[in-house]
């Protein structure tokens, strides 16, 4: 069986298993902790990231932008739509929306609220900073209000259709959901959309991860909340 060297809290992580459990590709997931910096891990990927996906034949595939297009490559099935779209004008706002949540959003709200709540902790590396944080919500703020517009105004966020772009940004906001850092009443129509995607079986998976010394809120499990 193929297997995917992943963490729980890592937003690039959590795409490619929604990804592979949407498309009924089993995998084998294995918690990678990225601070003890493995030797046999960092053979796998000199870049040192995750996460990485090791094929049944052995074959390599690094990074959650790789591993997204390779698997619309080798497994799309042209019946059905491709995560990725099919005219040029869909993929391309489809990998503009990935690429600010992957970015900009992972810089400004995501990697800052998962370093100073979870991995500061678990790398033993203190507590968090208060400062950090109140910056992050700040910039918080902003971005969680575009996304909120996207979702009123499109019926999935990088169009009309199931997306890549939803599942990167399932990924991202669930992690936040996880530590409780989402004020869901400053976006409803966010909410609504984030409550389709909790309840598709692919998110399952995501639902029972749990972390020790980190209890999730009670609406983490909850598909109607």
């Amino acid at each position: 069986m193929r297997t995917l060297f992943h963490f729980p809290l890592c937003p690039n992580s959590r795409t490619v298993r929604l990804v592979l459990t949407e498309r009924r590709l089993a995998f084998d997931p294995v918690v990678e902790r990225l601070w003890e910096q493995r030797p046999e891990f960092l053979a796998l990927n000199p870049a040192g990231d995750l996460p990485v996906l090791v094929e049944d034949n052995g074959f390599v595939v690094p990074s959650v932008y790789v591993i997204n297009e390779y698997l619309d490559e080798a497994y799309n099935d042209r019946r059905e739509i491709s995560l990725l779209g099919h005219t040029l004008a869909e993929r391309v706002e489809i990998r503009r929306i990935v690429s600010w949540f992957d970015t900009l959003f992972a810089r400004e709200v995501s990697t800052r609220f998962i370093n100073e709540r979870v991995m500061k902790r678990l790398s033993g590396r203190g507590n968090p900073d208060a400062g950090a944080l109140r910056e992050a919500y700040a910039t918080m703020k902003p971005l969680m209000r575009y996304v909120n517009e996207l979702a009123e105004t499109r019926g999935w966020l990088g169009g009309s259709f199931l997306s890549l772009a939803d599942f990167v940004a399932a990924a991202h906001i669930s992690c936040l959901d996880f530590i409780g850092d989402v004020n869901w009443r400053h976006v409803p129509a966010l909410r609504d959309w984030y409550a389709r995607m909790k309840s598709r079986p692919c998110f399952r998976q995501l639902l029972a991860d749990r972390i020790v010394g980190i209890t999730p809120p009670e609406h983490y499990t909850n598909l109607d909340f």
